[in-house]
């Protein structure tokens, strides 16, 4: 089955092009979302679940093109990270254990790694989106999707030197911006 073109149906409104697709890439949306689930201390769903609530969401959703199977994965790992975001919220306000944390990694830091809260790192990306729209996009696409510097390059339609740049800079002005808000500064 051609995934890039059941894509770009479902793109222009065919549901049943989206049904079509899920069995195919299942596996990978699994890995996106365990690859969002093992950042977290103490994971709130399973990966399958998550996926399915992305499925679910993906349903109700109209006018969103995918251009490729990159730009899917780019849109669910959004999604996921989305509900994961809302879990965390849930969480914290049922008053279940502290706030949900999440380590950013060497991938993302650099040696300053250290566990943030979930909510912290994504109210500092809706900041970053705020400033400069494409770098929050690169995080997300690297960080939380797993996707290459190549691929987060055809995603954005951008070349592999800006991704790289951007990523780099990313990397730094959240890690500002986290320990900015802190130590409430």
């Amino acid at each position: 089955m051609d995934i890039t073109g059941s894509l770009a149906a479902w793109s222009r409104g065919d549901e049943k092009a989206l049904k079509d697709v899920i069995p195919l890439v299942y596996d990978d949306l699994r890995l996106i979302a365990r690859r969002h689930l093992g950042r977290l201390q103490a994971p709130l769903v399973q990966s399958g679940s998550l996926v399915h609530e992305a499925y679910l969401k993906l349903i109700h959703v109209r006018g969103i093109r995918c251009n490729n199977r990159a730009h899917f994965f780019a849109l669910c790992s959004q999604m996921i990270r989305r509900i994961l975001v809302d879990h965390a919220r849930k969480q914290r306000s049922a008053k279940r254990g502290g706030p949900l944390q999440v380590p950013l990694d060497e991938a993302l830091l650099g040696s300053r790694a250290r566990g943030v809260e979930v909510e912290a790192l994504d109210e500092a990306l809706d900041s970053l989106a705020r400033t400069d729209p494409r770098k929050a996009r690169v995080v997300e696409l690297r960080f939380f999707g797993g996707l290459s510097v190549e691929e987060t390059a055809e995603v954005l339609e951008v070349s592999e030197e800006t991704v790289t740049r951007d990523w780099k800079m990313a990397k730094t002005w959240l890690f500002r911006e986290i320990t900015r808000r802190a130590t409430g500064r």
